[in-house]
């Protein structure tokens, strides 16, 4: 079954760092694009940040360029999103998924295999 998994969310102060863990099972995540995007209640999905496979080619939404980071382990099957930096807008809850066709541009219609999400909160 093919599966994607977040975590590492959590409760930070502004200005604090996370690190986001999305753990694939059932296929190797070392061939596909993947992409990290979050949402708030009220509002639609947005991309964060994406990453290819072999260049590892890495795209940023620009509200978290020069905070966030995105990389892959393919021999553990995970893709990481280094969070830095944090600010109370980048409150949400965070999915990973598999990109396809023009996934660059994260559009969340050309992503699939959504994982459940993981709770991130910037609050002092």
């Amino acid at each position: 079954q093919v599966q994607l998994v977040e975590s590492g969310g959590g409760l930070v102060q502004p200005g604090g760092s996370l690190t986001l863990s999305c753990t694939a099972s059932g296929f190797q995540l070392g061939y596909l694009p993947i992409g990290w995007f979050r949402q708030v209640p009220g509002k639609e999905r947005e991309g964060v940040s994406c990453i290819s496979t072999g260049d590892r080619r890495s795209y940023y939404a620009d509200s978290v360029k020069d905070r966030f980071a995105i990389s892959r382990d393919n021999a553990k099957n995970i893709v990481y999103l280094q969070m830095n930096n944090l600010k109370p807008e980048d409150t949400a809850v965070y999915y990973c998924a598999v990109g396809r066709g023009s996934w660059h541009l994260m559009r969340t219609y050309e992503y699939e295999y959504w994982g459940q999400g993981t709770q991130v909160t910037v609050s002092s």
